[in-house]
């Protein structure tokens, strides 16, 4: 069965999209890996699929979020961004709701092109995040190699974030897989790194669950900025420089974590869908 798709991303952050709003497509968890694999399928950070918003849920459409390895995920801050800027293009308004198995997500498309995301409230407690044993979450006691005394935080999916003098000089890539899987996360966790650059300015490389280094996360990055605040190393906003681009954070007074960046297409296609197994 022939499917289209999009190539999109936010700041990097790729996303395979499929529109399931007219009919189930078969988008199994082992389909949706073989399509996200980078070197026999499309590839991908996360694999989306719109679906009919739930009766009553005053959504716009659902938002299904799968990670490379097929297992869902519970938010995207990034690929929110991308399906509000596709349902805006559809429909001519510049708010909309899109929900996800964590719960609705306000956007609003800005005049400047750009998508800001209401992500909600983090969820700062051992058991919301969740721990493993009980914890204070803004001193958690793991540590690898050079890096020690994360934060951590739940933006509809479990971070912990590790600051360090010199991200640069940071060795990410051996550090996140093994602190992914730290026995203290019992659904393992997004991994952040963060160096403080000013107030309102922060450096951010996230091991992401599932999917492993990518160029941007949009929930790690609302973390981020939650860990660090809450740390008193920065305010309440500020803009997160990650390798594919900056976002802007902002803990609003309320609770809520508003996150704004871009979007862009990438590309368009057409997949037969009985090349990938279910």
């Amino acid at each position: 069965m022939d499917a289209p798709f999009l190539k999109m991303h936010g700041c990097g952050n790729d996303f395979v999209v499929f529109d399931e709003r007219r009919g189930a497509l078969g988008l199994t968890p082992g389909r949706a890996a073989a399509i996200a694999d980078r070197h026999a399928g499309v590839g991908c950070d996360q694999f989306i699929a719109i679906e009919p918003p739930p009766p009553g849920s005053n959504a716009d459409a659902f938002m299904r979020i799968r990670n490379p390895d097929g297992g869902e995920a519970g938010a995207c801050g990034n690929a929110t961004r991308c399906v509000a800027h596709l349902l805006a293009a559809e429909s001519g308004r510049r708010q909309l709701v899109i929900q996800t198995i964590s719960g609705l997500l306000p956007a609003e498309i800005l005049t400047d092109g750009r998508v800001r995301v209401d992500m909600g409230p983090p969820r700062l407690g051992w058991r919301d995040v969740p721990l493993a044993a009980p914890a204070d979450t803004l001193h958690v006691p793991l540590a690898e190699g050079p890096v020690a005394d994360p934060a951590a935080a739940s933006m509809g999916n479990p971070h912990a974030t590790f600051f360090v003098a010199d991200l640069a000089a940071t060795p990410v890539e051996a550090l996140g897989p093994r602190l992914e899987h730290a026995a203290i996360f019992p659904d393992r966790a997004n991994i952040g790194f963060v160096q403080v650059l000013a107030p309102d300015r922060i450096r951010l490389r996230v091991w992401e669950r599932g999917a492993g280094l990518t160029l941007a996360c949009g929930s790690g990055a609302c973390a981020a900025l939650v860990n660090s605040a809450r740390r008193g190393l920065t305010g309440r906003r500020a803009a997160v420089l990650v390798d594919g681009g900056a976002l802007e954070i902002e803990w609003r007074e309320d609770g809520h974590v508003l996150m704004t960046g871009p979007v862009a297409t990438a590309f368009r296609g057409t997949l037969d869908l009985d090349d990938y197994a279910p």
